[in-house]
Parts: C-alpha cells; structure tokens; sequence
C-alpha cells in the first residue's frame, strides 16, 4: 500500500494539548462554495465615536462615565457574566442534575483610547503598554484567595460577537480551573511525568527544526499553525524560553510579546485584505497557589474566516455530532500567512 500524503488524502491529526482528533480532507479543497456568504465588515475610521460606550469621556451603557484617558484603560464589566458576591452553593440529585455556584470577576481591557485602531495598526510601544496591563491585572486578580484561574482574551470583529469594534480584549477570573485550561494542564504534566520534559518545548523544537508551520518568529516568540489545527488559519503563539505565565516575562519577552502579536494580526490582515475577525486568548498556570512546573506560556489564535473575507468556516453537522474536520491543511494555511509581510 502507498505512504500517506498529508496534502492530498483524508487522515487524522492529534492535538496532544486536548488529546482530541481532527479529520483533515485536503481534496475538498477544490469543492465549489454555494453556501452563505458574509457581508464584508464595515470599518470605522472614526478615531472617536460620541456613540461608543469605550471611548475616553463618553458614557458607557451601564450610566459610568469613561475617564479621559490616554493609553490603556480597565474597568470591572458593567455586564459581567461572573459577581463576586455570588453565594456558595451546590446542588446533586442523583448525580443526574449537578449545579454549583461560580463566584468570580470579569475586566474590560480597552487597548487604546483610538476608535479605529487593532492590535494590527497600533505600535509596538503602544502594544507593550497593554502587555504591561494584561500582566497587572493577571497579578491582581489571581492574588485573591477565591480566583483560581484568569483567562485574558479578545474577540475581535462582529463575527465573533464583539459588540463594539474599540480596541478592546477582556478578562474573566473564576473560582474554578475552566475545561480547555484542565484539558491542557493535565496533558502537558502528564507528557513531562513520561517524558521527563516540557510538550509545548519539544513541539516548538519540531516546529522550528522542520519550518513546515512556522509563521513568524522573533528573539522571544514563535507562531506557528499548529500540526492539528481546527480552523482554517488558526496560530498557536509560543514563548521560546519556558515561563508558566505572563507574569514571569523579562522586560525585553514584554516587548518581544507585543511585537509578535502585532507581526500575526498584520499578517491575517493582509490574507484576505479585510481586519481579520478571531478569538484570541492566553493559557497560563492557574491561580490557585500550586507551582504547575510543566505549563508553558502560549497564545491560541481562531479565526473563522476560510476562503475569503465573506466565506467563514461553519462547525455544523459532522463537526458538532462527530469531531472537527478542516479542509485546507495546516501546512498550505502556514505558507500563506508566512508569504505575508508583517
């Protein structure tokens, strides 16, 4: 029997993060597209909106009025998924109907006082600016005796939900360790028990060793697509010394993060020349007082988009009642952003 060509018939691929498969269909890549086609996002020029709940001075939807600020600027969620004042309390019948209380806390973290700007457009001081925040806050929050876990994230552009295009990302802390983050921390202790080193720093020295998903690189940081990504041009952002978390960054990795995030959002941007919508978020060690020696820093990158600017990436059907499927391979997806000027 013939070897397997990765870039031309089915197979599966591991993600050894979640320990779950994805089926890779490289031939369907030249299937024709007859489905829903998105309107093109509509840009706001705009450096301050009157309208924007976000903006410095105006007043947000739950009656605060935003400072006049200048750089950075955080504030608890006026519409918070999590409260701190929730009441302990669980409930078990039968091991059937299972309930349990989630005290916690949710930030707001606008990057620039700029209406139109991204994480793509602004400049590397201005990102390291909000680095230095994500950081405070990470502190911060995770020294409360009740926050065991603080996830940072953005969800960028009106396809992934965001309500407002100002340059923002949030921040939830929780009483518990969320399911991705266990997934991984259980995988990556597991792997060093076995083999007696770090996953994500043995993947990364493939990684680099075989260029094949490299994205771009600087002295601090790699991104490359991962061997089992899911959607199309998802990235998976890594630290090349091996930090827990984002509070253990030297002065120059602050800089080196900032300027990394900054040279893959200019990249999607230019893939399909529209702002690129995703979800983007940190994995780190939890809160919760233990040393967690085998996690390592990184970065996940989802955007939905998968042909063009209007064609996005659906998880319906097989994808929902069996496990992910992808069409274009994870090495094309690399080579497209990596042909791409930062």
């Amino acid at each position: 029997m013939s070897s397997l060509e990765l870039s031309k018939h089915p197979h599966r691929r591991f993600n050894p993060l979640s320990r779950e498969w994805v089926l890779v269909s490289p031939h369907r890549t030249q299937r024709p597209w007859q489905g829903q086609v998105e309107d093109k996002p509509a840009e706001t020029p705009l450096p301050y909106d009157p309208k924007c709940y976000l903006c410095p001075g105006n007043e947000r939807a739950g009656g605060i009025t935003n400072p006049a600020y200048t750089e950075t600027f955080v504030f608890d969620n006026d519409y918070a998924a999590l409260k701190p004042d929730t009441p302990a309390a669980n409930l078990n019948e039968s091991d059937l109907l299972i309930a349990q209380s989630e005290a916690g806390r949710c930030r707001v973290v606008c990057f620039s006082p700029r209406h139109d700007l991204t994480i793509a457009q602004m400049s590397v001081p201005e990102l390291r600016r909000v680095v230095d925040t994500w950081v405070d806050e990470y502190v911060t929050l995770g020294n409360h005796p009740s926050i065991n876990a603080v996830q940072i994230f953005e969800n960028r552009g009106a396809m992934m939900g965001a309500s407002n295009p100002h340059p923002h990302g949030q921040i939830w802390a929780t009483e518990t360790i969320p399911n991705e983050l266990q997934k991984e921390l259980t995988a990556l202790a597991e792997y060093e028990q076995q083999h007696r080193s770090n996953l994500l720093s043995d993947y990364l020295a493939l990684e680099l060793e075989k260029q094949e998903r490299v994205v771009c690189t600087n002295e601090h940081f790699v991104v490359v697509v991962p061997f089992w990504a899911v959607w199309p041009f998802e990235t998976l952002l890594l630290s090349r010394r091996q930090v827990t978390a984002i509070d253990e960054l030297s002065d120059d990795e602050r800089t080196g993060l900032a300027d990394i995030l900054r040279q893959i959002t200019s990249r999607y941007d230019q893939l399909f020349q529209v702002s690129f919508p995703y979800t983007m978020g940190f994995h780190q060690r939890p809160t919760d007082r233990a040393a967690h020696p085998s996690f390592q820093l990184h970065a996940h990158f989802y955007p939905p988009l998968l042909r063009s600017a209007t064609v996005k990436k659906f998880m319906v059907g097989y994808e929902m009642l069996a496990m992910p499927q992808r069409d274009i391979t994870a090495e094309m997806a690399a080579e497209w952003l990596r042909l791409l000027s930062p």
